[in-house]
Formats: structure tokens, sequence, C-alpha cells
């Protein structure tokens, strides 16, 4: 009999995945993460590093911190979760099509459009008689081509590539992390140590060749070198428990993970401050070099590691527990989040440029940078997606 039970349930985890309602915890957690990225790219010019205004706090090094740390990770993970349903229901071939329409057209288009328009406003401040065909045109032949923070389409598109070809080989590939994923339903901490440990194995040796700045760039495809191994581990792992029983494992709306975010918390606390201490030992010790020791850039990379997957798990848990249902602030916003990702680079950078000479403190300009961007894009995506057929890719 446990034999029969066990065939049933394997082929009915395999088959292909009726209609769901939409996860509104998810949905929630990917709008919220959406808005970490209009605040990172809001408050970046008033940073350390990212020192490009006058005006300067160390609350927004502190917020850019811990938001490097994870939100693009986190975005890979809730992104993976889906794989397995959607090459279940439609097959490697199909699932590639309407992934191209998703992320390859939408990265095409601001490759050519947003982006150098974003960049034009950094262009002005070095030479202020530039056109703007002048500058695009020299962006498109000559270069450099940044990508902004559209680099996550081509990277995601790839990943789902590769998944496409991981299914294509076996569907039950990642089945031992979907199995670890229904143990996470009341041992999230087991899932938490063996996530941590893949992800410093492949993180760290990456960053300490390449150190953290390093960056691939072909024209608008770029991406830091250090981290590609990092995104895939997120990326697989979320496959992995989405490929079955996505309600019944880690995220379960019942299960331990959603009863601990104040834990999670402290999980995560410990090694943000450790990070810190790094920080100060670079900048007051070492001298803050340009290269650093191994062993500085190993240690930092596995506080890096822990901080990302325990802040993941705050949120998760977080979203899990009080906002599965009942109403959010963030529904309204979560049809047009995707857009706002799209749309946002080039308002956040032109309302910094705009406020440049303004002898306001960096809390205000961060502040009417966020709201702005938050709503500018907001409206700019609930007026793009009304265009026929913009549903399909906005």
């Amino acid at each position: 009999m446990s034999s029969i039970s066990h065939t049933m349930a394997t082929a009915e985890a395999h088959a292909a995945p009726k209609a769901k309602a939409r996860n509104a915890a998810l949905d929630r957690t990917r709008t919220f993460l959406t808005l970490v990225v209009l605040l990172h790219h809001s408050v970046i010019p008033y940073t350390y590093f990212g020192h490009t205004d006058p005006k300067y706090s160390i609350v927004f090094d502190m917020i850019v911190l811990a938001t490097d740390s994870f939100f693009m990770a986190m975005f890979f993970f809730l992104s993976g979760l889906f794989v397995w349903p959607g090459l279940s229901r439609k097959g490697p071939v199909q699932y590639l099509l309407d992934r191209l329409v998703r992320l390859g057209l939408p990265f095409v288009i601001c490759a050519f459009t947003l982006i150098p328009l974003a960049y034009y406003s950094f262009a002005l401040r070095q030479t202020p008689d530039l056109s703007f065909s002048e500058f695009w045109w020299k962006t498109i032949t000559v270069g450099p081509w940044p990508s902004g923070p559209i680099w996550f389409l081509w990277i995601l598109l790839a990943f789902d590539l590769v998944a496409s070809a991981a299914y294509l080989l076996s569907p039950k590939i990642i089945d031992p992390i979907n199995r670890l994923s229904l143990q996470g339903r009341e041992r999230p901490t087991l899932f938490f140590v063996v996530m941590l440990a893949v992800t410093a194995v492949l993180y760290i040796p990456g960053r300490v060749h390449f150190g953290p700045g390093s960056w691939f760039e072909f024209g608008p495809f770029s991406v830091q070198h250090g981290r590609v191994l990092l995104y895939a581990t997120y990326f697989f792992f979320g496959a992995g428990i989405g490929a079955m029983y996505l309600d019944r494992g880690l995220l379960a709306a019942d299960g331990r993970l959603a009863k601990s975010s104040w834990g999670w918390a402290v999980v995560a606390l410990v090694p943000y401050c450790l990070m810190w201490v790094l920080i100060y030992i670079k900048r007051e010790i070492l001298g803050n070099p340009v290269r650093l020791p191994d062993w500085y850039e190993a240690t930092y990379g596995l506080f890096f590691a822990s901080f990302s997957v325990a802040i993941m798990f705050v949120i998760l848990a977080y979203f899990l527990r009080f906002k599965q249902s009942g109403w959010s602030i963030l529904d309204p916003m979560q049809p047009d989040a995707y857009g706002m990702f799209l749309v946002h680079y080039p308002i956040v950078l032109w309302l910094q440029y705009w406020m440049f000479d303004f002898n306001w403190p960096a809390i205000v300009k961060a502040a009417i940078a966020f709201v702005l961007t938050v709503l500018l894009s907001w409206a700019a995506t609930a007026g793009l997606r009304k265009i026929p057929g913009a549903n399909h890719v906005l």
C-alpha cells in the first residue's frame, strides 16, 4: 500500500498543475521588493560610495548595505518558484517563447530607449551642451552601454534556458530541493542551513577571485562576475520549492517559517552588524585599499551570504504570516509592479539631476526622489498597460 501511495503521489506531483488562485503572500512580497529597488536607487547618490550628490547621510549607507545584500537575489528566488509549473504546463519550447516576450522584449526596448535616457542625465553633468541624439549614438556604437537594473532580465532569461534544458533532461532533477522544502515546513532551520551552505560555497570563491566590484560587460549585457552563481543558487532553490506542493512546504502559510519572523530577524541582524565591523576594519585599519586581502573577502562573503538568506527568510515569514489574506496597501500596486521596475530608472535619475544644485538635506532629497519615483513610475506603467497587447509584456 505504501508503494502504491508513493507512486500516486509522484504521478500527482509531476502532472501538469491545475490553475490556482494567486498567492497573495508571494504577490505582496514581490511588490514589496519592487519598492525596495526604487528605494535603493533613490538613496544611492547620498551614500559613501555612491556619493554623486553633495549631500550625504550614513542612514542611506545602512539602507544600501542591507538592500544590496539581498534584493536582487531574492527576485531570482521568487522567479524560480514558478519555473517548474510553467515548464510542466507549457512545455520547454512554449515556456521559453513566452519568456522571450516577457523578458527579452523589454530588455531590448529598455536597452535602446530608457537606459540611454537615464544615463544622459549623468552625461549632461560633464558636457552640458551634449545633445541626446549624440549621446545615444555614442552609447550604442562606441560605448560604454550600461544596462542599469535591466541586467536582471537577460540573466533571468539565461537561467530559464538552463532550467528548460534541465527539465528536458529530467523533470525530477530538482526533487531533492523539493523534499527539503517539505521538511522545511516544520524545520525551516534545516532548509536555511543547507541553502546557506550551498550559497556560501558557490559565492565566496567568486568574490575572492573577482572582488566585489568586477562586472562582465558586453554592450548592454552586464552582470557582476562574483554574483552569478549566487543568483543561480537562489533561482534554483526557488525552482525546487515551487516544483510541487508549493503551499505545503517551506512556504506553507501555517508552517514554522510563518510563525518565527522575529527569530529570523535576530539571525539576520548578527551578520549585518558583522559586515559593518569589516567595513570599519577596511576603512580605518586597512586604509581602504583597492584590493583587499583574500581573508577579508572570504569573511565578508560569508557574512554577506548569511545576511542575504536570513533577511529573505524574515521577509517571507512576515508576508506568509500577516499578508496571506485580507487587504494590503501593496495590492493596488501589484499588477503594475513589474512595469514599475522597468520604467523607474530614468525617472529617479532625472529627479536626482534636478535636485542636485538644491541645498536640501539628503533625507529631503531622498524622500522626494522615492515618493515621486513611485508615483510617476506607477502612473507611467498604468498608462503603458492600456496599450493593446502591453499586458502580455507588462
